[in-house]
């Protein structure tokens, strides 16, 4: 009997799967896509100059942007204005396609608290929102906690430290997108897959960080991250004039 022919191989060994530490177990959270919400609290629609009547934005960050609490992340490359923004997560356990809003939060496995960094100086101006949102490191998230211990996310603070002091402060009531909303009108421009997470958006008091600076978020019945930031990676910086030279 001849053998059995082989299939097609991977040229190349493929990268671990990004996972996400879950509360109170050594399971691990195996991470699919990572999608955001933009622009979903008053405050700080009207921080950033936007108008409020405007529906919110999604965009996506590599799932390889994660980053555990604990860990120190590296400034970014090709910025001078590094921001924070603390956010609330959902991990997506069961999938769909143009899910509706009553059924959209049976979808959610589980929560966690996680931080949206921003290359500020690179966001806006016609530039595409991934140079600014999408790089490496951008996606530090705690640890997550399962609906069955966290219930409902409805309401509760949101808040975010820099070296102690307090930068934001606000409550999940005040999100402009409910949770059933974001879920159901992502599902209609992509299917849902488990292991998707989303950010669903920050509230006002973002602003700046640099080397040294250590950043604690936290959310009210959820287990909190905290990161520090590193030295500059390796690579290119900004210097006199706008251009740009080796670090």
């Amino acid at each position: 009997m001849n053998a059995p022919a082989e299939g097609p191989g991977l040229v190349i060994a493929p990268s671990p799967r990004p996972s996400i530490a879950v509360t109170g177990t050594s399971d691990r959270w195996p991470v699919r896509r990572i999608y955001c919400v933009g622009r979903n609290y008053v405050a700080h629609v009207e921080e950033m100059g936007n108008d409020v009547r405007n529906p919110p934005i999604f965009f996506q960050k590599p799932a390889d942007a994660v980053v555990a609490s604990g860990a120190t992340i590296a400034y970014p490359t090709v910025t001078e204005n590094l921001h924070h923004e603390v956010e609330l997560v959902l991990a997506i356990g069961a999938g769909g396609l143009n899910i509706p809003e009553a059924a959209a939060l049976d979808h959610v496995w589980g929560y966690a608290v996680g931080l949206d960094m921003t290359r500020r100086d690179l966001q806006g101006g016609g530039k595409p929102w991934e140079i600014a949102k999408s790089f490496d490191q951008s996606f530090p998230v705690g640890a997550i906690t399962p609906t069955r211990d966290s219930g409902p996310m409805t309401a509760g603070r949101i808040r975010l430290t820099v070296n102690g002091e307090t930068r934001q402060d606000s409550d999940l009531s005040l999100l402009i997108w409910k949770l059933p909303e974001i879920v159901a009108r992502l599902s209609a421009y992509f299917e849902l897959q488990p292991g998707d997470v989303i950010l669903t958006g920050t509230p006002h008091g973002v602003g700046p960080v640099g080397p040294g600076d250590r950043l604690v978020a936290t959310i009210d019945g959820l287990s909190p991250l905290e990161v520090t930031i590193g030295e500059r990676a390796g690579g290119w910086c900004r210097g006199g004039g706008g251009n740009w030279s080796a670090a």
